[in-house]
């Protein structure tokens, strides 16, 4: 491979990586609304039912913010192996994200799966559900 498409890979990478850290930032902020927003319901007396669906939707706009993150990451590892890779391949295009992304998209059903798989996830579920019980019991 010639220097400047594995230079254009690399600067891809260094992009991607930077998207990929800001989403985890974003992914923290969300749980840390969640927080206090538990937090005032507890100190308020909010309704319970409110303050837990609030909780939930925040669970779930954090599940898609991880869906995407779980996209960049994907081709962070496709970029990785073609930057580590000394042969040239036709697959290793820079600047591929949104043209790789949108051959593999799924329809609506599959997108709203990959959302709940993402929720599922103990590191996006566990702030949440322990929320949710201490608005419940508490």
């Amino acid at each position: 491979m010639t220097s400047e498409p594995r230079d254009l890979l690399a600067e891809e990478w260094k992009l991607m990586q930077g998207q990929f850290d800001l989403y985890e930032c974003y992914s923290l902020i969300i749980k840390l609304i969640s927080i206090v927003l538990a937090a005032l319901s507890l100190i308020f007396g909010y309704t319970h039912f409110v303050m837990v669906l609030l909780v939930c939707v925040l669970w779930l706009q954090d599940a898609i913010w991880k869906t995407f993150q779980g996209r960049i990451e994907v081709r962070l590892l496709e970029l990785e192996a073609f930057l580590s890779d000394d042969e040239e391949t036709e697959l290793a295009l820079p600047f591929q994200f949104n043209t790789r992304y949108s051959e593999s998209r799924p329809g609506t059903v599959g997108l709203l799966i990959e959302y709940l798989k993402q929720a599922a996830r103990p590191t996006v579920a566990f702030p949440y559900c322990v929320l949710i019980l201490l608005v419940l019991v508490l």
